[in-house]
């Protein structure tokens, strides 16, 4: 087939490889102009994501790419120790920057799938068996099938699934992820104290401030139910993220002065996707396009899964495309589950003092601590995939 996937993520990258291995002519257009190298620290848990990974030969790549295990210490006002999260908790089996894995992703897939920069999506029309799209550049294709493989924001999905305000609950939070020069070498150095990592968080009552970490150098989390008006205008942003945190103690007036010169910043919504269908004609959805559930700690684990799960449907013999889909449709539903409850934003940033205190005392006990990993193993690991042979053993 001809086949279309929007954004050259961690989905896309996953999709490309799988699908051009099985000898489909694909296309991959992405937004940026360049590949995406920056952002947060993303986490692999169990059997089944490493099954995965392995069978697309990049598991040995991960492990010798993973940062360094870093625990978080929660801390009150005056610095005091409240409580310890493992790195274990946060980091999974294995951490890599998701920069790393999208370069690695990409490059497996590179020699196969044709991919185009700096252009996106304008329109998709079913016309028969197939997709007539129109692009920005002014570009128009023919596709037997569009793989939306393209986020929380994700073109596809507005175009053919209706708007986000239909799709997508706002879950009351937003969050801003610092980086740059300033904010990663207080991260570093942090991570170097005492002779071992470190990171730190603060909360107030619906505000968490945390630095040092490898999920994002400096990572801001703070209750606010209203949407985002402007998501291009950084300066403003900034403002936005200094004002919801002025009052803020500990050293939160130092991490607001690296916030104003930060030559990485990123501010959303913590938002949930809910869609009772991830396909339409012959449009099919991807990761957080399909599943998202923002910073809710598998959405790069489901990304990866419902590649793998998408091109072993469709490659399934005497198995037509539509009921691929339908294939695919009814085992990553069972598989993102987990997705479709859950609020990151209330763990981050508890709404009040109470809320704060039960969460620390969660890793405190630990019986509890045992209970809570228990229960993010059991929700990562407990789906069987098929094995699709004829997909794995394709070359």
């Amino acid at each position: 087939m001809k086949i279309l996937i929007s954004g050259a993520g961690i989905a896309g990258t996953s999709a490309a490889y799988w699908l051009a291995r099985q000898g489909h002519e694909v296309q991959v257009v992405e937004k940026a102009s360049t590949l995406r190298v920056g952002g947060q620290a993303v986490d692999f848990k169990g059997q089944t994501h490493r099954m995965v990974l392995d069978q697309m030969g990049v598991w040995e790549d991960i492990c010798r790419m993973r940062t360094s295990p870093v625990d978080q210490r929660i801390v009150g006002p005056d610095g005091r120790l409240r409580a310890i999260i493992p790195h274990e908790f946060t980091g999974g089996d294995v951490e890599i920057l998701r920069g790393d894995l999208a370069r690695l992703l990409f490059e497996r897939s590179a020699s196969r799938a044709a991919y185009v920069f700096d252009d996106c999506l304008e329109s998709l029309k079913t016309v028969d068996d197939r997709i007539e799209a129109v692009f920005r550049s002014g570009r128009q294709g023919s596709f037997d099938l569009v793989v939306g493989a393209d986020g929380m924001h994700s073109s596809v999905r507005q175009l053919a699934f209706g708007p986000d305000e239909r799709n997508v609950q706002h879950l009351g939070y937003h969050y801003a992820v610092v980086g740059g020069e300033s904010a990663d070498r207080v991260a570093a150095g942090e991570r170097a104290g005492e002779g071992r990592a470190w990171g730190y968080w603060y909360n107030e009552p619906g505000l968490l401030a945390a630095t040092g970490g490898p999920k994002a150098p400096e990572l801001y989390v703070f209750a606010d139910a209203r949407r985002l008006d402007d998501r291009y205008d950084s300066e403003r942003q900034k403002r936005y993220v200094a004002d919801a945190f002025a009052s803020m103690r500990w050293r939160i007036p130092e991490m607001l002065a690296r916030l104003e010169g930060a030559q990485e910043f990123y501010l959303d919504e913590i938002s949930r996707v809910r869609l009772d269908s991830y396909r339409t004609h012959r449009v099919v959805l991807v990761g957080d396009a399909a599943y998202g559930n923002t910073l809710g700690g598998f959405g790069t684990g489901l990304a990866v899964v419902g590649a793998f799960v998408l091109a072993g449907a469709l490659s399934e013999p005497g198995r037509a495309p539509d009921a691929a889909l339908a294939r695919y449709e009814t085992i990553m539903h069972k598989c993102a589950r987990v997705a479709r409850s859950g609020n990151a934003g209330r763990f981050l940033a508890p709404p009040s003092g109470f809320g704060i205190g039960l969460r620390d005392f969660t890793f405190k006990n630990r019986l509890l601590l045992d209970l809570l990993m228990k229960v993010t193993d059991m929700f990562a690991t407990s789906r069987r995939l098929p094995s699709y042979p004829w997909l794995t053993q394709s070359s």
